[in-house]
Protein backbone atom coordinates (compact mmCIF):
# COMPACT_ATOMS: atom_id res chain seq x y z
CA UNK A 1 0.00 0.00 0.00
CA UNK A 2 2.78 2.28 0.90
CA UNK A 3 4.23 1.83 -2.49
CA UNK A 4 0.31 2.38 -3.99
CA UNK A 5 0.37 5.62 -2.48
CA UNK A 6 3.59 6.66 -2.99
CA UNK A 7 2.93 5.80 -6.92
CA UNK A 8 0.06 8.27 -6.67
CA UNK A 9 1.87 11.68 -5.66
CA UNK A 10 3.86 11.50 -9.14
CA UNK A 11 1.50 9.64 -11.39
CA UNK A 12 -0.13 13.17 -12.60
CA UNK A 13 3.88 14.12 -13.00
CA UNK A 14 4.42 11.04 -15.51
CA UNK A 15 1.01 11.10 -17.48
CA UNK A 16 2.00 14.61 -18.47
CA UNK A 17 5.27 14.28 -19.00
CA UNK A 18 4.55 10.99 -21.73
CA UNK A 19 1.47 13.11 -23.32
CA UNK A 20 2.41 13.49 -26.33
CA UNK A 21 1.33 9.89 -26.88
CA UNK A 22 -1.98 11.36 -27.03
CA UNK A 23 -3.45 11.92 -30.75
CA UNK A 24 -5.16 14.91 -32.05
CA UNK A 25 -6.12 16.22 -35.52
CA UNK A 26 -7.82 19.53 -34.75
CA UNK A 27 -10.25 20.88 -37.54
CA UNK A 28 -13.40 23.08 -37.48
CA UNK A 29 -15.41 20.21 -38.00
CA UNK A 30 -17.15 20.76 -34.25
CA UNK A 31 -17.79 24.19 -33.79
CA UNK A 32 -17.88 25.14 -30.00
CA UNK A 33 -15.73 21.97 -28.99
CA UNK A 34 -12.18 22.24 -27.02
CA UNK A 35 -11.74 18.30 -27.92
CA UNK A 36 -13.97 15.49 -29.34
CA UNK A 37 -13.07 11.86 -27.67
CA UNK A 38 -14.99 8.90 -29.01
CA UNK A 39 -17.48 11.41 -30.45
CA UNK A 40 -18.72 13.02 -28.13
CA UNK A 41 -17.68 16.64 -27.48
CA UNK A 42 -16.03 18.36 -24.38
CA UNK A 43 -17.09 21.73 -25.13
CA UNK A 44 -15.23 24.91 -24.95
CA UNK A 45 -17.85 26.08 -21.86
CA UNK A 46 -17.12 23.06 -20.26
CA UNK A 47 -13.17 23.62 -20.16
CA UNK A 48 -13.67 27.25 -18.94
CA UNK A 49 -15.94 26.32 -16.07
CA UNK A 50 -13.37 23.75 -15.36
CA UNK A 51 -10.55 26.44 -15.52
CA UNK A 52 -12.88 28.49 -13.44
CA UNK A 53 -13.18 25.83 -10.61
CA UNK A 54 -9.99 26.12 -10.56
CA UNK A 55 -9.41 29.54 -10.27
CA UNK A 56 -12.00 29.90 -7.25
CA UNK A 57 -10.71 27.68 -5.42
CA UNK A 58 -6.54 29.37 -5.97
CA UNK A 59 -8.19 32.67 -5.27
CA UNK A 60 -9.89 30.78 -1.90
CA UNK A 61 -6.41 29.91 -0.90
CA UNK A 62 -4.54 32.85 -1.56
CA UNK A 63 -6.64 35.94 -0.13
CA UNK A 64 -3.43 38.06 -1.01
CA UNK A 65 -3.77 40.26 -4.29
CA UNK A 66 -0.40 40.08 -5.08
CA UNK A 67 -0.23 36.49 -4.09
CA UNK A 68 -2.63 35.76 -6.39
CA UNK A 69 -1.63 37.43 -9.11
CA UNK A 70 1.97 35.29 -8.82
CA UNK A 71 -0.48 32.38 -8.88
CA UNK A 72 -2.39 32.85 -11.69
CA UNK A 73 0.99 33.76 -13.64
CA UNK A 74 2.87 30.72 -12.72
CA UNK A 75 -0.19 28.88 -13.90
CA UNK A 76 -0.64 30.35 -17.27
CA UNK A 77 -0.96 27.14 -19.02
CA UNK A 78 -3.94 26.04 -16.77
CA UNK A 79 -6.47 25.57 -19.58
CA UNK A 80 -4.23 23.88 -21.73
CA UNK A 81 -3.25 21.83 -18.98
CA UNK A 82 -6.72 21.38 -17.85
CA UNK A 83 -8.17 19.93 -21.20
CA UNK A 84 -5.81 17.84 -21.37
CA UNK A 85 -6.67 16.06 -18.06
CA UNK A 86 -10.23 16.02 -19.30
CA UNK A 87 -8.96 14.41 -22.35
CA UNK A 88 -6.52 11.95 -21.07
CA UNK A 89 -9.28 10.90 -18.39
CA UNK A 90 -11.82 9.61 -21.12
CA UNK A 91 -8.74 8.21 -23.15
CA UNK A 92 -7.36 6.28 -19.51
CA UNK A 93 -10.31 5.14 -18.91
CA UNK A 94 -10.98 3.67 -22.59
CA UNK A 95 -7.64 1.93 -22.30
CA UNK A 96 -8.58 0.51 -18.53
CA UNK A 97 -12.14 -0.46 -19.89
CA UNK A 98 -10.20 -2.55 -22.82
CA UNK A 99 -8.85 -4.75 -20.00
CA UNK A 100 -11.67 -5.03 -18.06
CA UNK A 101 -10.47 -2.81 -15.14
CA UNK A 102 -12.92 -1.16 -13.19
CA UNK A 103 -12.37 1.22 -9.93
CA UNK A 104 -14.84 1.26 -6.90
CA UNK A 105 -15.88 4.01 -4.86
CA UNK A 106 -14.34 1.94 -2.10
CA UNK A 107 -10.99 1.62 -3.68
CA UNK A 108 -10.87 5.60 -4.35
CA UNK A 109 -12.01 6.45 -0.46
CA UNK A 110 -8.94 3.94 0.87
CA UNK A 111 -6.36 5.95 -1.78
CA UNK A 112 -8.16 9.15 -0.26
CA UNK A 113 -7.89 8.35 3.28
CA UNK A 114 -4.06 6.91 2.59
CA UNK A 115 -3.06 10.43 0.83
CA UNK A 116 -5.16 12.64 3.31
CA UNK A 117 -2.80 10.79 6.31
CA UNK A 118 0.30 11.81 3.96
CA UNK A 119 -0.93 15.65 3.65
CA UNK A 120 -2.10 16.12 6.95
CA UNK A 121 -6.17 16.04 6.33
CA UNK A 122 -8.17 16.56 3.82
CA UNK A 123 -7.61 20.00 3.11
CA UNK A 124 -3.70 19.68 2.79
CA UNK A 125 -5.02 16.95 -0.11
CA UNK A 126 -6.68 18.92 -1.46
CA UNK A 127 -4.56 22.22 -1.49
CA UNK A 128 -1.71 19.88 -2.66
CA UNK A 129 -3.67 18.91 -5.40
CA UNK A 130 -4.77 21.99 -6.30
CA UNK A 131 -0.77 23.60 -6.23
CA UNK A 132 0.32 20.97 -8.36
CA UNK A 133 -1.76 19.40 -10.48
CA UNK A 134 -4.51 22.16 -11.25
CA UNK A 135 -7.26 19.73 -9.50
CA UNK A 136 -10.55 21.42 -7.85
CA UNK A 137 -11.67 19.80 -4.57
CA UNK A 138 -14.62 19.08 -6.32
CA UNK A 139 -12.70 17.00 -8.87
CA UNK A 140 -9.93 15.33 -6.60
CA UNK A 141 -12.21 11.98 -6.54
CA UNK A 142 -12.21 12.06 -10.00
CA UNK A 143 -8.85 12.18 -10.43
CA UNK A 144 -7.67 9.72 -7.98
CA UNK A 145 -10.23 7.59 -10.00
CA UNK A 146 -7.77 7.97 -13.11
CA UNK A 147 -4.80 7.48 -11.05
CA UNK A 148 -5.81 4.22 -9.98
CA UNK A 149 -6.85 3.15 -13.41
CA UNK A 150 -3.69 3.61 -14.00
CA UNK A 151 -2.00 1.70 -11.77
CA UNK A 152 -4.49 -1.06 -12.17
CA UNK A 153 -3.59 -0.60 -16.14
CA UNK A 154 0.16 -0.54 -15.70
CA UNK A 155 -0.16 -3.84 -13.32
CA UNK A 156 -2.59 -5.37 -15.84
CA UNK A 157 -0.20 -5.70 -18.57
CA UNK A 158 3.41 -6.35 -16.22
CA UNK A 159 4.45 -3.22 -16.33
CA UNK A 160 4.75 0.14 -14.58
CA UNK A 161 3.12 3.91 -15.78
CA UNK A 162 6.81 5.04 -17.07
CA UNK A 163 7.33 2.28 -19.52
CA UNK A 164 6.21 2.04 -23.47
CA UNK A 165 3.61 -0.96 -22.94
CA UNK A 166 1.68 1.48 -20.64
CA UNK A 167 2.05 3.79 -23.13
CA UNK A 168 1.17 2.05 -26.13
CA UNK A 169 -2.17 1.14 -24.21
CA UNK A 170 -3.09 4.43 -24.15
CA UNK A 171 -2.00 5.55 -27.67
CA UNK A 172 -4.02 2.51 -28.78
CA UNK A 173 -7.09 3.88 -26.64
CA UNK A 174 -6.66 7.72 -27.74
CA UNK A 175 -6.32 6.03 -31.78
CA UNK A 176 -9.78 4.25 -30.55
CA UNK A 177 -11.56 7.53 -29.41
CA UNK A 178 -10.30 9.61 -32.67
CA UNK A 179 -9.23 12.18 -29.93
CA UNK A 180 -9.76 15.49 -31.72
CA UNK A 181 -8.63 18.93 -30.68
CA UNK A 182 -9.78 22.67 -31.57
CA UNK A 183 -6.46 23.69 -33.27
CA UNK A 184 -6.59 26.58 -30.90
CA UNK A 185 -5.29 23.99 -27.95
CA UNK A 186 -2.53 22.35 -29.67
CA UNK A 187 -2.40 18.62 -32.04
CA UNK A 188 -0.48 15.47 -31.27
CA UNK A 189 1.14 13.63 -33.50
CA UNK A 190 1.21 10.07 -32.17
CA UNK A 191 3.58 8.92 -34.58
CA UNK A 192 6.06 10.53 -33.59
CA UNK A 193 5.71 11.26 -29.95
CA UNK A 194 5.72 15.07 -30.35
CA UNK A 195 3.77 18.24 -29.99
CA UNK A 196 3.15 20.11 -33.58
CA UNK A 197 2.89 23.21 -31.95
CA UNK A 198 5.81 22.92 -29.50
CA UNK A 199 6.00 27.15 -29.44
CA UNK A 200 2.66 26.77 -27.34
CA UNK A 201 3.43 24.33 -24.27
CA UNK A 202 0.57 22.06 -23.14
CA UNK A 203 1.97 21.15 -19.95
CA UNK A 204 3.74 23.08 -17.67
CA UNK A 205 6.64 21.44 -15.92
CA UNK A 206 5.91 19.55 -12.91
CA UNK A 207 8.29 18.45 -10.38
CA UNK A 208 8.21 14.59 -9.44
CA UNK A 209 9.05 13.09 -5.89
CA UNK A 210 12.82 13.68 -6.00
CA UNK A 211 13.07 13.82 -10.01
CA UNK A 212 13.71 16.66 -12.19
CA UNK A 213 11.02 18.83 -13.78
CA UNK A 214 9.03 16.95 -16.24
CA UNK A 215 8.53 18.52 -20.14
CA UNK A 216 6.21 17.66 -22.38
Amino acid sequence: MHRRRRTALVLTAAIAAAAPLLTACGNDAHPGAAAVVGGQRITVTQLEDRVNEVRRAQRAAVPDETQYQQVVSSTSSLTRDTLHNMVLDRVLHRAARDQGISVTRNEIQQMREGLEQQAGGSKGLQTAWLQKYGIAPAHLDDNLRLQLEAQKLAEKLGTDTSQPAFWKALSKASEELHVDLNPRYGAWDVQKSSRVDAGTPWVREVTAAGGQPATA
